[in-house]
């Protein structure tokens, strides 16, 4: 009532009917409505500051344009609000906070400026009433529609919505619902424009109507993208919506066009098999229904990227020039004249055979740093292939070899697969290496997984679990790598043709330091050959003093460390603006000062005849090597004491070296010792590192024998073999590697199984110069080589 009671006021004529006016943007302001109003412009302060002065009535009308910053007469709507100012509050980014209630609709009759305040006369604007019997339906149909709008977009709180449906004055109902609409301004202000109210109330039900339909529809688009996705997956539940809403428009997704075009090109350009081709018809069919940004189109992209990179037919010509290939390897590798052999008759039997040939598989087995790694690159500068390597160790899941399945992200193909795309041909030689330390869990065995690819019956048709296409392995050359072959599985074995390689002697040490090397060390480190100059004699003098290997790693870094101290000279000379005396030359008698004193490495071996300590040849990872293998006896109940870290297998050994001399205690001469009343003490030292295998068999029973019977282990022996109950010696394996180690420690003496002497015909006669060898066949023979009498 007090609304209707003011508006009748005003329009009695009891105030005056010019007012100030308060433009308002991207808002139209209905009576009986309480908002609050920012203002700012100084000419709206005017305004405000002029109401307060009079009875705190202000006209407010809707400017037509939001950007115009001084609204003038044309700018401004003839309908209007006039409000009463309830509250003003100052804000200190200088704005004032104006809490406004409409009144009345009133009609500008003419806008004037004066002083900078812009006023209108203003005339009242009563809706104009109707007796038509369309009326009352028109009300309620209004009002069922605004609560149905509620329904579906539930702004208003509940007392408000109530009170508005509880209204009986048409007009204030036309106000409060053409307030509470979410439509543009100019909709609204068409309300307000409109002289009756039949008319005003059939606008609203057109606008209720309109946004009801529009609701409906995003409601519904929203229930079906939440039946077709997981309420967690937010970014994909928005680009289904996007979806959904362009198929309600009748429109195709915004696919990059140029883009599917040139997939398509490329596809239909490409060497790949048709099977391949198929499939990928077929997914880019797929990338082409769906939108841009979608997950599964990026997962497309890819697959797609990763066909097209493939060297489905792009191959190298080979050489086949034997001479050529020839000097590459001598080039490369010093010695390894059997490995290189059998490389240039697999090339030789490769050039006449032709595609007759059976594909096969190389694999080097050595000690570290022997060079198997390279000769596999030397192989590859001989055929003119593209080189590629897969490095093996510690992979133990199959997903490495054959590729993860697409239906996890950040899937791949196999390391196979992604090293062909990085070769950029479909014949390159690959190289497996480390094969011997692939491991093997719950994600599978990789060695099995490795069948298919090493297998010449198969790997023509070899298929990666994320291309799911076969791919043609039977042109690439595979050779693989590995320390040992006892870790290697049968089944993988026997799909690979094994080439030994042995380690080096200190002669050939020395010689491939000079010729590889030390002029790799001095490129590496800034050196020109004329600056620095290491002697023949200092070369010898590091193999032997300061690295004791099968390999030349350990010798490549003293030589580095050599090279280091002096760059470091060179460049501090500089710095300081002194001479630095060039070439430096080092020898033996000088090469202390650069690396220390010299490093003693492996056993001691002793030079006197010594109790109970014998010397042992063994075979590790690293090459062969010595054992000092000690014995003692004491006072005791008969016990066996076995220490050093010895593995089952050789303490089994020691075991049955204990019962051999026990059962030919008569025989040997130890008749009288009492076996129950001694114990007896075995020990290999370097207890750190884990000790096993067989071949110190006579070894652990020359040093039991000659601790029980107080006789001497001549100087300057060494032996291996295993040794049964009956005293036989049995061969075993690694004699090259075993030779070489009792070399690098200087004993020149060795026993071995009578069996062995077939392998040490095939060995270098540069390794055996100076050495004296004995067979045995029995363990007797084997003590009255080694023990004094």
């Amino acid at each position: 009532m007090a609304l209707a009671d003011a508006g009748a006021e005003i329009a009695a004529g009891s105030h005056s009917s010019v007012y100030p006016v308060l433009p308002i943007r991207d808002l139209v302001l209905f009576p009986g409505v309480i908002i609050p109003l920012f203002v700012g412009r100084p000419r709206s302060m005017k305004s405000i500051e002029n109401a307060l002065l009079r009875d705190k009535k202000v006209f407010v009308v809707a400017q037509r344009e939001l950007d115009t910053e001084d609204p003038e007469s044309g700018d401004l709507y003839d309908t209007g609000t006039i409000c009463n100012i309830l509250q003003i509050v100052r804000i200190p980014d200088g704005t004032t906070k104006v809490l406004v209630e409409g009144i009345a609709r009133m009609k500008n009759e003419k806008y004037s400026l004066a002083d900078d305040l812009l006023t209108a006369r203003l005339v009242p604007m009563p809706w104009r009433k109707s007796a038509s019997p369309n009326m009352e339906a028109l009300r309620r149909s209004v009002l069922d529609g605004f609560e149905r709008y509620n329904t579906l977009q539930p702004r208003i709180p509940g007392e408000v919505m109530s009170s508005i449906l509880s209204i009986e004055d048409t007009g204030q109902l036309v106000n409060l619902v053409a307030s509470h609409i979410s439509v543009k301004p100019e909709s609204k202000q068409r309300i307000l424009d409109t002289p009756d109210l039949e008319s005003a109330l059939g606008a609203i039900l057109r606008m209720l109507m309109e946004e009801i339909d529009i609701l409906e529809l995003e409601h519904d688009i929203q229930d079906r993208v939440r039946s077709v996705v997981d309420k967690q997956q937010k970014e994909y539940y928005l680009r289904e919506q996007l979806r959904i809403i362009q198929d309600e428009l009748k429109q195709g997704p915004s696919e990059d066009g140029g883009d599917f075009s040139q997939y398509g090109e490329k596809i239909a350009a490409s060497a790949m098999s048709d099977e391949a081709r198929i499939k990928a018809k077929r997914e880019l069919e797929r990338l082409g229904k769906m939108p841009v940004m979608s997950p599964e189109a990026v997962v497309l992209r890819n697959y797609l990227d990763w066909l097209l990179d493939l060297p489905w037919s792009q191959r190298t010509l080979d050489n086949m020039d034997i001479a050529h290939a020839a000097k590459l390897l001598e080039e490369d590798h010093y010695g390894l004249e059997k490995v290189k052999d059998r490389i240039l008759e697999f090339l030789a039997v490769r050039r006449q055979a032709g595609n007759d040939m059976k594909a096969q598989i190389i694999c080097f087995v050595g000690p570290p740093g022997v060079g198997k790694t390279s000769l596999g690159r030397s192989v590859a500068r001989a055929l003119g292939r593209n080189f590629v390597s897969v490095s093996l160790g510690g992979v133990r899941d199959e997903a490495e070899i054959r590729g993860h399945r697409r239906t996890y992200i950040g899937s791949l193909p196999g390391r196979i697969i992604q090293k062909l795309a990085r070769a950029g041909s479909c014949n390159p030689v690959m190289l497996l290496d480390e094969i011997d330390k692939l491991g093997n869990d719950f994600r599978g065995d990789p060695a099995s997984a490795l069948l298919e690819a090493l297998d010449p019956q198969q790997n023509a048709n070899f298929t990666d679990h994320y291309l799911e296409v076969p791919f043609d392995l039977s042109e690439v050359l595979f050779i693989t790598t590995a320390n040992v072959t006892h870790t290697i599985p049968k089944p993988l074995l026997d799909r690979m043709e094994t080439i030994r390689l042995s380690g080096y002697t200190n002669q050939e040490k020395t010689l491939i330091a000079l010729r590889h090397l030390l002029p790799r060390v001095l490129k590496e480190n800034g050196i020109r050959k004329a600056q620095l100059k290491i002697m023949p004699a200092a070369l010898s003098k590091i193999v032997s003093a300061y690295t004791r290997e099968a390999g030349v790693r350990g010798l490549e870094r003293e030589l580095a460390a050599i090279a280091r101290k002096v760059t470091r000279g060179m460049v501090e000379a500089s710095d300081k603006k002194e001479a630095f005396a060039l070439p430096v030359t080092v020898k033996g008698s000088n090469l202390k000062d650069y690396l220390g004193p010299p490093k003693l490495y492996g056993t001691r071996i002793p030079k006197n005849p010594q109790k109970g300590s014998v010397v042992g040849l063994a075979w590790t990872e690293s090459g062969g090597d010595v054992l000092m293998i000690e014995a003692v006896t004491m006072k005791g109940k008969g016990e066996l004491a076995l220490t050093g870290n010895l593995g089952d297998v050789m303490q089994e050994s020691a075991k049955a070296a204990v019962s051999y001399l026990r059962s030919a205690s008569e025989t040997l001469g130890i008749g009288n010792f009492n076996w129950k009343a001694a114990d007896l003490h075995l020990h290999v030292p370097d207890g750190a590192v884990p000790k096993d295998g067989p071949s110190a068999g006579v070894t652990m029973a020359t040093a039991i024998l000659s601790a029980v019977s107080g006789r001497k282990v001549r100087p300057n022996v060494a032996m291996t073999g295993e040794i049964s109950l009956r005293g036989h010696v049995l061969p075993v394996g690694g004699i090259r590697e075993k030779l070489l180690a009792a070399k690098r420690h200087g004993i020149n003496h060795v026993i071995l199984p009578e069996a062995n002497r077939v392998d040490v015909e095939e060995i270098p006669e540069e390794i055996l110069d100076g050495m004296l060898f004995d067979y045995a066949f029995e363990a007797e023979d084997v003590f009255r080589k080694a023990l004094a009498a």
